[in-house]
């Protein structure tokens, strides 16, 4: 299927993404709790401030103001019956900042996980979650979206119910999860496990990889584990900007524009084809990736000693990948 990111990726090494949704939206006002979706309709202006962010920092492509923009998610804020018009409109205005831009940027809907625990263990069936990904997949796909941005899942189940809900609305993909949990997603997921998963789906993603988690550290590791498994399919690398800290009432993220850089270029060198930040990463961390990224020569693939050398240590000792490994224990996140 051709696609604005298939034609970029086929004339480029890499592709530099966007940076952080909920910390640059924080930084204009949004308070904890509030969906970010309703800004949308309700502060259009803010959603195309952000979007330029990365546009202006000189990203290939930026993600949409629609994570939580499904059915599950919405209906907290009696907002379930919004979900074709939020995704459109996100899409929109993402549509008409990337045009704008005299330069070719890809608008990539996002879509973030139900925030429901599916069948056996919790609740909600296949069918439920297809039919809640393809009513979110319609909407982005009618307010212009180039591709659908699948993030921040852990379960493979709720991976492979999203895949069968943008076939159905017969969109081209991208799908990262978050390894957030001793190198595995919090449903136990490894590296080598999202490999499998991607290549066995009848409608595989554009490109996998990567978002958020604990840091860029840990990020590149599961990274090097995709590369060790000899795909050849573009990989996403999406690392949050540091550790998060609490100070003075906020969350804030201690990875400065050089530490960012040097993610940037260890992600690329790692094999990692698409690069951008997740929580905390803001427009001046993404200038700096893309400098490092323009100017300094690919490399061999870094260790583990330089990437902690770098970048700071790990958070566990273990990649998820080996033999007799622990489960994880279940928390939820959300993207920032």
């Amino acid at each position: 299927m051709t696609n604005a990111l298939t034609r970029l990726l086929e004339t480029r090494d890499w592709l530099l993404a966007d940076g952080a949704t909920g910390t640059n939206l924080f930084n204009m006002g949004l308070m904890s709790g509030d969906a970010p979706e309703l800004w949308n309709v309700d502060e259009p202006e803010k959603i195309k401030a952000l979007y330029r962010i990365a546009v202006d920092a000189g990203s290939d492509l930026f993600l949409t103001n629609s994570f939580g923009g499904n059915a599950s998610r919405l209906k907290l804020h009696n907002a379930e019956k919004r979900v074709r018009e939020l995704n459109r409109i996100a899409a929109e205005l993402g549509r008409e900042v990337a045009d704008a831009s005299g330069r070719t940027v890809v608008v990539a809907g996002s879509v973030g996980p139900t925030g429901e625990i599916m069948q056996p263990v919790g609740s909600l069936s296949h069918e439920s979650a297809v039919e809640m990904f393809h009513e979110q997949a319609e909407g982005l796909k009618e307010g212009g979206a180039d591709v659908l941005w699948l993030e921040t899942i852990s379960a493979p189940e709720e991976f492979r119910a999203a895949a069968e809900g943008f076939a159905l609305a017969g969109m081209p993909w991208c799908g990262t999860m978050s390894f957030d949990t001793a190198g595995r997603t919090m449903m136990g997921v490894t590296s080598a496990d999202l490999v499998k998963l991607v290549e066995d789906l009848p409608n595989p993603p554009i490109g996998f990889g990567a978002n958020c988690g604990v840091g860029a550290s840990d990020l590149l590791r599961t990274v090097l584990g995709f590369s060790a498994q000899g795909t050849e399919r573009p990989i996403i690398s999406k690392g949050n900007a540091g550790i998060p800290k609490y100070e003075d009432g906020h969350i804030h993220y201690d990875g400065t524009p050089p530490l960012m850089a040097e993610y940037a270029v260890m992600a690329r060198d790692a094999g990692a084809t698409i690069i951008g930040g997740c929580c905390g990463t803001k427009g001046e961390h993404l200038v700096a990736m893309k400098e490092a990224l323009e100017t300094r020569e690919k490399s061999d693939r870094p260790s583990l000693e330089k990437i902690t050398e770098a970048l700071g240590g790990f958070s566990s000792a273990q990649d998820g990948t080996e033999e007799g490994g622990d489960a994880p224990k279940r928390r939820r996140r959300r993207r920032g």
